[in-house]
């Protein structure tokens, strides 16, 4: 497959071992990624994952603001195929239809299911047990085109955002691979998204982030996994902000209204039992383990405050 002409399009770490399978197999021609954005408290202009590596390997980047407005350099490129994974544009129809082989997608998610920029943290939030890739080809819709091939992967009960997404992009870029000699000699499946089936998962907002102590407490947990590393699940004590990275639930049928403050735990009342906070970052603060945050305040004092 080396001299097969690709542009990639990608830009965060997801994308960055689908971009190294393909320099291994292919011909790199172009590489499109977002602009460099200001990083930090320092504010560094700092370029995406994907350029650097395209940096590495000697490949042209291209940097659009607007892709539907500025595409010449694309449709100047000779290429082959367009393959994208996590890009962050929403691309034109004049580029989809550019290249002989198509613009193939490499999607986090089995669809129809979780079509648009957070599958990840959705199947996790929703108590998925299994996930995937899709690799698809791409039409003007969001997620919409032909699946081509997928690959599914069972979720575990210690897998969070970070975990799920590190196994999910090798999982896609070894996929794309395997598919991609179909692809050229078309001989590839197309297999139409039951529209039936479609749902959605759009990017984390910040009301996403909130914890509902009012819900059952697996909920609660899925939600804390599903939003760690990043964002990270919030809460507040009176009106200080607290994020959990880690908790653990305990059943039980209580008239607990309170926080329950101990020695070595700070367990929150939930709708069918306790949360007990193992892991969470203050606001203004480093994360910390729970017994490392309680032994630096007044315990009593915690007793007392309301959760929000």
């Amino acid at each position: 497959m080396k001299d097969l002409k690709v542009i990639f399009m990608g830009t965060p770490d997801f994308s960055v071992p689908v971009l190294e399978n393909l320099i291994k197999n292919t011909n790199v021609v172009l590489v499109v990624t977002q602009p460099d954005k200001l990083v930090g408290r320092k504010q560094i202009l700092t370029p995406t994952p994907v350029k650097k590596l395209a940096l590495q390997h000697n490949i042209p980047v291209y940097q659009p603001n607007k892709i539907r407005k500025e595409y010449d350099v694309i449709l100047n490129t000779e290429a082959d195929i367009i393959i994208t994974c996590a890009y962050g544009q929403i691309i034109p129809k004049i580029i989809l239809d550019y290249p002989r082989l198509g613009c193939i997608n490499v999607h986090a998610s089995l669809l129809p299911k979780y079509r648009g920029g957070a599958p990840i943290h959705h199947a996790l939030i929703n108590g998925d047990k299994l996930t995937g890739i899709t690799i698809m080809y791409m039409e003007e819709a969001m997620d919409s085109g032909d699946i081509i091939t997928q690959e599914e992967m069972i979720i575990k009960d210690e897998d969070n955002v970070g975990t799920l997404h590190d196994k999910l992009s090798q999982i896609g870029a070894n996929l794309l691979i395997k598919t991609l000699p179909n692809i050229i000699n078309q001989t590839n499946e197309r297999i139409k998204q039951e529209e039936n089936l479609v749902t959605y998962a759009y990017n984390i907002k910040r009301e996403d982030e909130h914890l509902d102590f009012t819900k059952k407490g697996q909920e609660i947990l899925n939600q804390i996994r599903g939003l760690n590393p990043w964002p990270l699940a919030n809460f507040f004590l009176d009106n200080e902000e607290y994020k959990v990275l880690e908790a653990r639930f305990e059943a039980r049928n209580n008239s607990l209204k309170k926080l329950e403050v101990t020695k070595n735990s700070l367990g929150i009342p939930c709708q069918d039992g306790i949360i007990y906070l193992e892991k969470i970052k203050p606001f203004g603060k480093k994360e910390m383990s729970i017994l490392d945050y309680l032994n630096g305040i007044d315990k009593e004092i915690l007793k007392n405050k309301k959760v929000g």
